[in-house]
Parts: structure tokens; sequence; C-alpha cells
């Protein structure tokens, strides 16, 4: 297990006040049925280096305990989800595209089923389905392209920024 450093620390910081602070930044598109967090295009950095990891999850769950819908219930289930997309895209690294996808069909499936918890509506309708693949859309936007642009474009092929990502 690698070792707890100051630098490590101050970088986790840095990234849940950075995801934290584009969500609460734009609450009309971070938070709903119909949502595209400009955050979560920071999960392509779990990809570079799983070391981010923790900063991610802890930027999202201080973004929900902020959430219109239900800060208890998003900050257990969103924060979750964060943390389960962020443990596949560790685990199963098979190309950046792939890795994006994660955050997509995790958070499709679980936030779609906390909203539809908390508003009463049946799991196996139309309106779920609908909701999942709201969900999944900004998703999608949000770490499949967006992140994934950044990624692909800016930092895999800037050696040094690339390397400065890789040594945290």
């Amino acid at each position: 297990m690698s070792q707890i450093t100051m630098k490590r620390l101050c970088i986790t910081a840095l990234l849940a006040a950075a995801y934290a602070a584009a969500t609460l930044s734009l609450p009309y598109i971070g938070y709903g049925v119909i949502q595209c967090r400009l955050s979560e295009a920071l999960n392509m950095l779990i990809f570079i280096n799983p070391a981010f990891a923790p900063g991610i999850i802890l930027g999202c769950a201080i973004s929900n305990l902020f959430s219109p819908v239900s800060p208890l219930l998003d900050t257990i289930f969103g924060t979750s989800a964060t943390a389960l997309a962020a443990l596949g895209m560790i685990k199963l690294r098979r190309g950046a595209f792939t890795a994006s996808l994660w955050p997509v069909g995790v958070n499709g499936v679980v936030i779609a089923a906390e909203i539809c918890c908390v508003n009463g509506i049946p799991m196996l309708s139309w309106a779920a389905a609908a909701i999942a693949g709201s969900i999944a859309a900004g998703e999608f936007i949000a770490v499949s392209v967006l992140g994934y642009a950044l990624a692909r474009f800016v930092i895999m092929p800037n050696t040094r920024i690339r390397k400065f990502l890789e040594e945290m």
C-alpha cells in the first residue's frame, strides 16, 4: 500500500476542492433528473493515476452535501457510485475510452435508482429508464466526451504533464 505523504494529501484536497467548486458553481446542471456535472471530467485523472481517486471521491461527497434533491441520500449513493466507478477504472484498465464508460454506467444506474426511490417512481418503468438514460447521457458528455478529450488530446500527448500526473 502506498504511503500517505503531504504531497498526496495536498493533491487530494486540491482535487476535492476543484470538483466541488466546479459542481457548485453550476448547480442547475449538477443535480436532478437532467444533469451534466462537468466536474465529472476529472474522473479521467483516475485512469492516468489511481492516486487521484480519493480527491475525486471526496469532491463528489462535498458536492452531494449541497444537493437540493436529498443531501443525505445523494452523499451516500452518489459518492458510493463515484467510488465504484473509480474502482472499475482502476481494476479494469483496458484503455482510456473504456475507462470513461465506468462512471456513465454506474452513475446511470445508481443515481437513477436514487431519484426513483426519492420520488416514488417504480424501478421497472419507462420513467425510470428515461431517468437512467438522462443521467447516463450527462455522464457520457462530461466523462466520455469532455474528460476523454482532455486526457487523450491534452494530457497524454504532453510528456511533461503526463509524467507530472503519473508521479503523484
